[in-house]
């Protein structure tokens, strides 16, 4: 009987680590530009939350609902940075955190890129200062910073306005002198061209003109490859979705060293019941053997881009052209193993 016992809890256990081992999507029920950064062991992940940024640890990123958070910045009342905090993404930068965002003073018009630094080795520990605004010239309407280092030197892109007014999303980039400054013109690299870029839904009566979209870029590095992917279309119509720009020259602030793919590479799928697909992050597996996506979609068609949101992830591979590969977004029931480990 006692062996009976035994054999019956090992079986439990076994069962138990098999399920840990494994996830399905989505990994919250809701979280919108998904964002994770892989440090000593930790996934520190995040997503707009609109009025406050918090950060989750978790060594399992599959296993977010139970990850530690902390709250770890709450902006002052009555500044122009005091609402509509989007997109926020934690970096590392020469030993030291920095978090990036978009906010506004509720007025969308007014909407630009912020940034706050932690010395601490830790970033639940010590204090998050905030370093100000982070502004090329001409200074616009400004959202989904994204910060790298490339030859050594930093640089941000972003999506943003070409004057004072909403008419079309670009994504623009500039070298940085600091994490927190800007060092001159912003210069345009891409613009909503193709017309799997520019799809709107006929019947949104919200919504219907602003279609023309290029934003979220995050940039993505392979055997030497460079590439920006970036979210095209409305966030509130089902066609939202992945394109790649590729770095062709070697002057990363010409934009003819940039080539815009003709087609999209990461789309909805109604076969699967996943819409909307976009605002992408990229991490690696511990090991780092394997590469992966981190994205937000819808489960319903029509669900738009508030609330329904929810974050999900799946591992791509690489095309023979060095070009990432991401499939196609699988479905809820999809049992997918987690990113490999050491």
């Amino acid at each position: 009987m006692k062996k009976q016992l035994i054999l019956l809890f090992l079986l439990a256990c076994g069962s138990l680590f098999a399920q840990e081992r494994t996830f399905t999507n989505p990994l919250l029920p809701s979280g919108a530009d998904p964002y994770s950064t892989y440090h000593n062991g930790y996934y520190y992940y995040t997503h707009t939350l609109g009025n406050k940024l918090t950060l989750w640890k978790t060594k399992n990123l599959a296993d977010l609902k139970n990850a530690e958070s902390k709250l770890i910045w709450t902006p002052p009342e009555g500044t122009l940075y005091s609402k509509d905090i989007w997109a926020p993404e934690f970096h590392i930068i020469d030993g030291k955190w920095y978090v990036y965002f978009a906010a506004d003073d509720g007025d969308n018009n007014n909407h630009r890129m912020y940034v706050l630094e932690n010395t601490s080795e830790d970033p639940f520990r010590g204090t998050w200062d905030f370093k100000g605004r982070v502004a090329a010239w001409p200074d616009r309407w400004a959202i989904d910073g994204n910060v790298f280092k490339y030859n050594d030197e930093l640089y941000m892109i972003w999506s943003g306005w070409e004057g004072n007014t909403n008419g079309q999303q670009n994504i623009y980039i500039a070298k940085m002198k600091n994490p927190w400054t800007m060092d001159g013109k912003r210069v345009l690299i891409a613009e909503p061209t193709y017309t799997w870029e520019k799809q709107g839904d006929l019947d949104d009566e919200i919504n219907p003109p602003h279609v023309n979209v290029n934003e979220g870029p995050q940039y993505l590095e392979h055997d030497g490859k460079i590439f920006i992917v970036f979210s095209a279309n409305g966030c509130w119509t089902d066609y939202y979705a992945l394109g790649l720009l590729s770095l062709e020259g070697r002057d990363i602030l010409n934009p003819a060293s940039w080539k815009k793919h003709p087609e999209p590479i990461f789309t909805k799928s109604e076969k699967h019941s996943v819409y909307a697909p976009g605002h992408n992050s990229f991490f690696k597996s511990p090991d780092g053997t394997e590469d992966w996506i981190l994205y937000h979609a819808n489960s319903n068609p029509g669900d738009g881009c508030v609330g329904k949101r929810s974050p999900r992830m799946q591992k791509i591979e690489w095309n023979k052209d060095g070009t990432p590969n991401l499939g196609i977004p699988v479905s809820e029931g999809t049992v997918l193993k987690i990113p490999s480990e050491n």
